[in-house]
């Protein structure tokens, strides 16, 4: 079954009963997570949000369609599950949850869905206070560290962006051996390559081209200082 056809077979089961229970049913049955159910989680999951942010503006709208790039001739399938979503009487912790359940033995797809989520709440530049709480949400829910909250509000917001050592997640007197540990398990988890192989759909892969360029600044900055330590010590 082809990517849109999975998309199709989820909008029927959703139109019978609602998006959620759709996903539901995909975790039940440890559905297949390729490309089509990351693509269905992270729709939902970015309608579910612009509407418990209240406002959804020009920007988000462009911003999603930007990174989650499709031919005009399937746009309809993706306007109706972001509609089917939106729809729904659940809430954003209630799909949260669902997402979660559905990649729970892939925690870094998780983290992932979160990045792209991060993607669209910073689309018109402005970290808002409801999406900031939206995003910690999520965080929690999927059981994203710490070290990768921050490094994902470097990456979108800026925020954070000048502390390599949260971006690596190590301790500021961390040796140089422990930097470079972290630094290449990092660039293996975020290569775009690596993306793709759990279940990121291509056009999606370069979400983790800003993580890697944000991973590789702050490796520069906190092995130089590290370096510098340990010869003035």
């Amino acid at each position: 079954m082809s990517f849109w056809e999975r998309l199709q077979s989820v909008i029927e089961q959703a139109r019978r009963r609602t998006l959620g229970a759709a996903l539901d049913a995909l975790a039940a049955r440890k559905a297949r997570r390729d490309e089509a159910a990351f693509s269905i989680a992270l729709i939902a999951l970015s309608a579910k949000m612009a509407k418990a942010d209240g406002v959804v503006t020009d920007e988000e709208i462009t911003a999603f369609r930007h990174f989650f790039s499709y031919p005009e001739s399937e746009a309809g399938k993706v306007r109706l599950i972001y509609n089917l979503a939106q729809q729904d009487v659940a809430g954003f912790d209630a799909y949260l949850s669902r997402v979660a359940r559905l990649f729970v033995d892939a925690p870094q797809v998780l983290e992932d869905v979160l990045d792209c989520l991060f993607y669209v709440a910073g689309a018109d530049g402005v970290e808002h206070p409801r999406e900031r709480e939206l995003l910690e949400m999520a965080a929690r829910t999927f059981g994203v560290s710490g070290a990768a909250f921050r490094r994902l509000r470097a990456v979108h917001m800026g925020l954070d962006a000048d502390d390599p050592y949260a971006i690596l997640g190590v301790d500021p007197d961390a040796s140089p051996q422990a930097i470079k540990a972290a630094y290449r398990a990092l660039v293996r988890e975020h290569h775009p390559d690596a993306l793709i192989a759990r279940g990121v759909p291509p056009a999606l892969a370069r979400i983790g081209e800003a993580r890697t360029a944000a991973i590789n600044e702050a490796y520069r900055i906190a092995l130089a200082q590290a370096k510098m330590e340990a010869r003035a010590g």
